[in-house]
């Protein structure tokens, strides 16, 4: 007979990445809720904004999270330059795609790689890092970090490419492609991909319209939204971004969608350099003045959605900054995902909505 009990995770567990408390009840193997605690990191980042500068901001801004940590000061700094009424150049425009896009790539190829580790596919794992390894190298080469990337500035950008770094990246993409054409017909027809996660983790597109998920996690079910069609946001307007979308909801068509649009950046950032116009990669040499006012931007992160309230008053310092993450409207829809779940499979869950905690304990 089959027995109720409580499993706790977290908030450190070697399981996680980041700390998290799951309060699990499981009736057998099977789950049937699921609470979720956040709050064990919280660092106060919106209030340690208000006692910097805007320019110092874009600095912090960029330490909330790795894998989004271009996205946070791109919107931040649109936000900024809505109020001071900065237009940035073209180049800058076009060179906040191509960082925004090869930032998306590697964190895309870091969520599907971390899936073939929990379902134990430990040599597709080391090949998917393998090749993200290279997308690391894009980011060293380009801007001399491999992380925290150092790409934005209010008015503008603070990277330019030469024609020498223009050929190494378009030879390092010529490579990834192919290994993400690989990858996309790996996911599609392994077995033992398919086995741990088609029908696992379903999310409906009723269920995730009023979640109001957003991101992979919102096209895998059949929602075709994305910021850089809806608002479009630096050189989106001028380029032709492709959406997919998949209806099962579940972890394979979240997989799935990351590796196409991780293969469609590629297209964007090619896009990108064949497009790129000459002239200056900053509104002014000059530290612009930002006068009071507030102003809503919003971008297109890896992981969705990203959007930030800011007001400035009568001081450098803002006033208030308020964002809303991705991953703080996708917590939401594990309710729903791990119900009635297996036990082996709530950890495969979890990660394909690729959550920050970083982000939500902002």
């Amino acid at each position: 007979m089959s027995e109720n009990f409580t499993i706790p995770v977290g908030p450190l567990h070697v399981a996680l990445e980041e700390p998290m408390y799951f309060r699990i009840e499981v009736h057998g193997e099977t789950v049937s809720k699921v609470t979720i605690n956040a709050g064990h990191v919280h660092r106060g980042v919106e209030y340690l904004i208000t006692k910097r500068n805007v320019f110092q901001n874009i600095v912090l801004t960029e330490r909330i999270c790795s894998l989004c940590s271009n996205s946070h000061p791109q919107a931040f700094a649109m936000a900024i330059e809505q109020i001071a009424g900065l237009k940035i150049p073209p180049r800058a425009e076009y060179l906040r795609t191509i960082a925004d896009e090869i930032k998306r790539i590697a964190s895309h190829l870091f969520n599907v790689g971390i899936l073939a580790h929990l379902v134990g596919f430990e040599s597709l794992f080391m090949h998917v890092m393998e090749v993200r390894e290279r997308m690391q190298d894009v980011k060293e080469c380009t801007f001399g970090n491999r992380m925290d990337i150092g790409a934005n500035t209010i008015g503008g950008v603070r990277y330019d490419i030469d024609d020498e770094r223009i050929s190494f990246i378009r030879q390092q993409l010529s490579s990834i492609e192919k290994e993400i054409d690989e990858l996309i017909t790996i996911y599609s027809t392994d077995n033992s991909i398919l086995r741990r996660t088609k029908g696992v983790g379903v999310l409906s597109q009723q269920d995730a319209l009023d979640c109001g998920v957003v991101g992979p996690v919102a096209r895998a079910a059949g929602i075709h939204y994305d910021v850089r069609i809806k608002a479009p946001y630096a050189a989106y307007d001028r380029l032709d971004v492709a959406v997919h979308t998949f209806q099962d909801g579940d972890v394979w068509s979240r997989a799935m969608v990351r590796l196409y649009e991780a293969r469609t950046a590629i297209d964007i950032i090619r896009q990108s350099l064949d497009s790129l116009p000459a002239g200056p990669t900053v509104a002014t040499d000059e530290r612009p003045p930002i006068p009071a006012g507030e102003a809503i931007a919003k971008c297109e992160a890896p992981r969705g959605e990203l959007i930030y309230y800011v007001r400035m008053a009568d001081s450098p310092k803002p006033e208030r900054v308020k964002w809303r993450v991705p991953s703080f409207l996708n917590w939401d829809a594990l309710g729903i995902m791990l119900d009635r779940a297996k036990i082996s499979d709530i950890a495969i869950i979890v990660n394909s909505i690729d959550p920050c905690i970083s982000c939500t304990e902002r």
